[in-house]
C-alpha cells in the first residue's frame, strides 16, 4: 500500500493515542492535533489524506473546521466523530462535505471500514481526475500558426460560458477537436461529452437516437431508450454535420433548446435536460436557409459564438508540428529526417482531405518506411495512393459527353465515386461523410455499380 497520511484532530488525548494505535498497526502515517488550529497549521505543512475530526474542539468548533479544511485542501477527506451525536448533526456534516460520520465510542472495525473506504474514494477521484487529464492532452489542439492560435483563443473564451457555439470548416480540420476542447474547458468537464453524428444517422432514427423512445413506439422499439439529450444532461451535446439534419428534427432541436425539455417518441411527459449546444457543419448555413434547407431560426439559436476552423493548406507552419505528433503517437519509436525538399513539399501540397489526410500520410509513412530520411519523392509516392484533383485521372470524362444523358450520368456517378472511395481509403462510413451521402445510400449505390468496398 502506498503511504497515506492520515490527521486526528482531537482534544482527548485519549482518543488520539487509541485511534493512531489501530491507525499505526495499518502501516498509516499519523499527525495529530489537540484542536483545530494546530490541525490546521499541519495540513498546510504536510500532504493529509484524511483527517478524522472530533466536532467538540475548543478555540475552533469542528464543524466550522470541517468547512475551512473542504474549502483549502478540497482533495483531503474528512471524518467527522462525535459522542453527542445526533441526526441532525451528521446531516449537517455530510451537508458541509463530510465522507461519513462515526459516533463514539469509536471501534477498530468501524475504524478500519471508513478510513479504507475514504481513502479509496480518494484513488478513486486522483485516477479518475489524472484519466481526465491525459484525455485533455489527447484531444490538445497542436500548431503555432497565427490561425490556430486565433481558434484556441476562442475556445479559451467560450468555454467558460454555457453559450451555444457553431464550428464551421471543411471535412477533415479537426471540428470535433475543437468541440472537445471547449468541454474540457468548461465547468461542464465532469460530465458526459456526447456526440451525434447527424450525417450518418438515417431520417427515421434521427429524433429517436436525440430524443429517446417508449417501449412499443414503433416496430423496433423493444425497450424505452434515453435519447442523447438526456444522456448529455449536465454536459455537453455535439451536433456534427448539424447541416444534414431534416427539416422535421431541426424544428424539434429548436424547441428542446428554447424549453430545455423534451418528449420521448411514444411518450407524453416532459423531461427536463440541461445541455450545453455545440454544433459543427461543413456547409454555409446561411446558403441553407436561403434555400429552405435549414431553419433560420435553428442557425441563430447556434451561431451564438461562430468559431471557424481552417484548412490546413492555411495552416502551413503548423504541418510538420502535426506531422511529427502523429509519427510520435502512433510509432514504435522509429525516427525519421525530413530534407528540404520534402518540408517544402508538404508545406505547398494543397490538403484537400485536411488534418485527416495528413494523418493517414503519418501512418503510410510508419508502415512503409523504418525510419531515416524522407524526401519529396518518398512523399510523392505515398499520397499517390489516396488521388486528389490533381492527380485523378480525367481522360474517361471525355467519352461520357458521347452517351446518352442517362448513360453519362451513371458513368460520371460511378467514376465520382471511384475517387471518392480512394481518396477516403475505401472506408465507407469516412467517405459517406465527406460526400454528404448516408452510408446505406453508399453501400446501395457500390453494390449497384458492382464496386468494391470495405
Amino acid at each position: 500500500m502506498a503511504e497515506k497520511n492520515i490527521l486526528i484532530i482531537d482534544d482527548d488525548s485519549s482518543v488520539r493515542k487509541s485511534v493512531s494505535d489501530i491507525l499505526e498497526d495499518e502501516n498509516y502515517n499519523v499527525y495529530k492535533a489537540e484542536d483545530a488550529v494546530m490541525g490546521l497549521n499541519i495540513l498546510a505543512k504536510e500532504k493529509i489524506n484524511l483527517v478524522m475530526l472530533d466536532v467538540l474542539l475548543p478555540k475552533i468548533g469542528g464543524l466550522e473546521a470541517l468547512e475551512k479544511i473542504r474549502s483549502m485542501y478540497p482533495k483531503t477527506e474528512v471524518v467527522v466523530m462525535s459522542g453527542h451525536a445526533n441526526i441532525d448533526m451528521a446531516i449537517k456534516a455530510t451537508r458541509l462535505g463530510a465522507f461519513d460520520f462515526l459516533e463514539k465510542p469509536l471501534s477498530l472495525e468501524k475504524i478500519l471500514t471508513v478510513c479504507n473506504n475514504a481513502l479509496t474514494v480518494q484513488s478513486l477521484r486522483e485516477e479518475n481526475l489524472n484519466l481526465k487529464k491525459k484525455a485533455v492532452r489527447k484531444n490538445e489542439m497542436i500548431g503555432k500558426s497565427t490561425k490556430i492560435e486565433e481558434v484556441k483563443r476562442l475556445i479559451e473564451q467560450a468555454a467558460v460560458s454555457d453559450a451555444r457555439i457553431l464550428i464551421t470548416g471543411e471535412n477533415g480540420v479537426g471540428k470535433e477537436l475543437v468541440a472537445r476542447a471547449i468541454h474540457f474547458g468548461s465547468n461542464r468537464s465532469e460530465k458526459n461529452f456526447v456526440e451525434v453524428n447527424c450525417a450518418a444517422i438515417p431520417d427515421t432514427l434521427i429524433e429517436s437516437e436525440l430524443f429517446g423512445h417508449e417501449k412499443g413506439a414503433f416496430t423496433d422499439a423493444v425497450s424505452s431508450r434515453k435519447g442523447r439529450f438526456e444522456l448529455a444532461t449536465g454536459g455537453t451535446l455535439f451536433l456534427d454535420e448539424i447541416g444534414d439534419m431534416s427539416l422535421a428534427a431541426q424544428a424539434k432541436v429548436l424547441r428542446a433548446i428554447q424549453e430545455q425539455k423534451i418528449e420521448h417518441i411514444g411518450g407524453e411527459k416532459s423531461i427536463d435536460v440541461n445541455v450545453r449546444i455545440v454544433a459543427a457543419t461543413n456547409k454555409n448555413l446561411l446558403t441553407q436557409c436561403n434555400t429552405g434547407n435549414f431553419r433560420q431560426d435553428l442557425f441563430f439559436r447556434l451561431n451564438v459564438i461562430p468559431i471557424y476552423m481552417p484548412p490546413l493548406r492555411e495552416r502551413k507552419d503548423d504541418i510538420m508540428l502535426l506531422l511529427f505528433h502523429f509519427l510520435q503517437e502512433l510509432g514504435d519509436g522509429a525516427e525519421f529526417q525530413f530534407d528540404e525538399s520534402a518540408i517544402s513539399f508538404l508545406e505547398n501540397y494543397n490538403w484537400p482531405g485536411n488534418v485527416r489526410e495528413l494523418r493517414n500520410l503519418a501512418e503510410r509513412i510508419l508502415v512503409m518506411h523504418a525510419g531515416g530520411n524522407i524526401n519529396d519523392k518518398i512523399l510523392l509516392n505515398l499520397l499517390q495512393k489516396n488521388p486528389t484533383k490533381a492527380n485523378f485521372k480525367t481522360e474517361g470524362l471525355l467519352e461520357i459527353m458521347d452517351l446518352d444523358y442517362n448513360s453519362a450520368k451513371e458513368a460520371f456517378e460511378k467514376q465520382y465515386l471511384a475517387y471518392q472511395l480512394s481518396k477516403n481509403d475505401g472506408v465507407i462510413s469516412q467517405t459517406a461523410e465527406a460526400i454528404g451521402m448516408y452510408p446505406s445510400n453508399l453501400h446501395a449505390k457500390l453494390s449497384k455499380y458492382k464496386m468494391k468496398d470495405k
